[in-house]
């Protein structure tokens, strides 16, 4: 019988005895999209308490929790270093409960963004101790906390995206409609897991290439893939790539409707920040990517094709705290050495 040891305790136990110690921890993926609730809150408490001048620092609540306060928390906690032993998996995988911890991301991400769209649009924010409506330099702040909110999101749509069941497969497409990044869906799972640490393959950044480089060649050669991706799999069937059966015009359009019914309830005045913090989202998305795989290349073969993809083609991050909020994001090897 196979036994799986505790790195904490040193104790040896059997399979059917292992528990996921962090298994109510995964809940705290739900602080990014309530981080906009949470920062409607503090804002109210610091203006009832007299603390306007620097009350207006929570619009800026998502870069203070992903560029802050997780680094300080992943360097307090330090790495997990313990895996579930091989012969639990099937038992997790088949567990409902981690799934929903990814579902319920989705109402709360959106409510985030009507709730944004309201504070964007509103001329009386009085029961906030806000005299009108926000200033500017506050309403971008609240764009680029959507935006964390909307990137990080994006990591739950590549969680459900990777699932066979059809209803996780649209939760994910309805996820990416507020970056507007919904044929990340199609590049991802068709292209980058078959090209990653290639040439090929545009979300792999090169040695030497910085961030700035990678990214408008990420955004638009994922852009491109995807299209030609679709457009080979309609043309298999006998279909014209311009249908809805494409999937990456429905995603698209599923952004311009979410984005269409938003301008419709708010007004115009909301679409230079539902922009902004798409951008912002996708580029989150596309720092992670530059990271994922840099300077790594598969080794060709002489048949033309390349090595399989192995532990050493990511780079990985074991620190506990980041690895809870993104789903093991971080712990990418296995990703792409074992996909699901």
């Amino acid at each position: 019988m196979s036994t799986h040891v505790n790195s904490q305790s040193g104790q040896t136990l059997p399979p059917e005895q292992w528990r996921d110690k962090k298994r109510y921890l995964w809940l705290l993926g739900l602080v990014p999209p309530t981080a906009v609730f949470i920062a409607v809150g503090l804002v109210a408490l610091f203006n009832s308490l007299g603390w306007n001048a620097v009350s207006s620092v929570w619009w800026w609540i998502g870069p203070l929790l992903v560029y802050i306060l997780l680094p300080i928390l992943d360097i307090f906690f330090g790495p997990d270093g313990e895996n579930p032993p091989d012969e639990v998996m099937e038992r997790l995988e088949n567990d409902k409960y981690y799934r929903y911890c990814t579902y319920i991301y989705i109402p709360f991400q959106l409510a985030s963004l009507v709730l944004a769209c309201y504070l964007w649009s509103a001329t009386d924010l009085s029961w906030l101790g806000i005299d009108g409506g926000l200033g500017l330099i506050s309403k971008i702040g609240l764009a680029i906390s959507i935006g964390c909110v909307a990137g990080i999101g994006i990591n739950t749509a590549h969680e459900l995206g990777h699932k066979k069941d059809d209803l996780e497969r649209w939760l994910s497409k309805i996820t990416l409609a507020q970056s507007f990044y919904g044929h990340f869906y199609i590049e991802h799972n068709r292209g980058h897991h078959v090209r990653v640490a290639t040439p090929e393959d545009p979300a792999s950044s090169r040695f030497g290439e910085s961030f700035w480089t990678f990214l408008p060649r990420s955004v638009w050669g994922s852009l491109r893939s995807s299209w030609s991706l679709e457009k080979a799999r309609l043309d298999r069937l006998g279909k014209k790539p311009w249908t809805i059966r494409n999937d990456v015009l429905h995603s698209w359009l599923m952004s311009v409707v979410l984005f269409g019914v938003l301008v419709a309830v708010f007004g115009l005045s909301v679409l230079p920040f539902l922009v902004l913090q798409a951008v912002f989202g996708f580029c989150l998305l596309e720092t992670v990517n530059y990271l994922e795989h840099y300077g790594l290349k598969r080794r060709r073969l002489d048949s033309g094709r390349y090595e399989r993809a192995a532990p050493e083609h990511s780079w990985n991050s074991d620190h506990i705290c980041t690895n809870i909020f993104l789903y093991h994001l971080q712990r990418h090897s296995d990703h792409h050495a074992n996909p699901t």
